[in-house]
């Protein structure tokens, strides 16, 4: 049975070599439930996914997609890649507080 997790967290701009990306950051208790999922699958699995990210089924507001979380700080933060398509599409912004529900798959 997948687990799912229900937070709001503001959305932020990240500016890289390759281009800008907008995301949430997945903390605290959130964080530690996705690094368990991870651990987990590995077990299960006998291998990582690429760069250790978790498969989601993510939604904010009414937008649904499936994507990826990625671990940074040695998976005590999860990183959301949040697109542009899914920022128009609920009108939201750098700054904004985002109500993001995430199914771990």
């Amino acid at each position: 049975m997948a687990e799912t997790l229900n937070c709001t967290l503001p959305l932020t701009r990240w500016e890289g070599d390759r281009g800008t990306y907008h995301l949430v950051s997945i903390k605290g208790d959130d964080a530690e439930t996705i690094a368990m999922h991870a651990r987990i699958e590995k077990l299960e699995m006998g291998s990582r996914r690429g760069f250790g990210s978790v498969k989601v089924m993510a939604r904010i507001g009414d937008t649904i997609w499936k994507s990826s979380v990625f671990p940074q700080n040695k998976s005590s933060e999860w990183i959301l890649l949040v697109s542009k398509k899914v920022m128009k599409a609920e009108n939201i912004v750098k700054g904004d507080d985002v109500n993001l529900e995430l199914e771990l798959l």
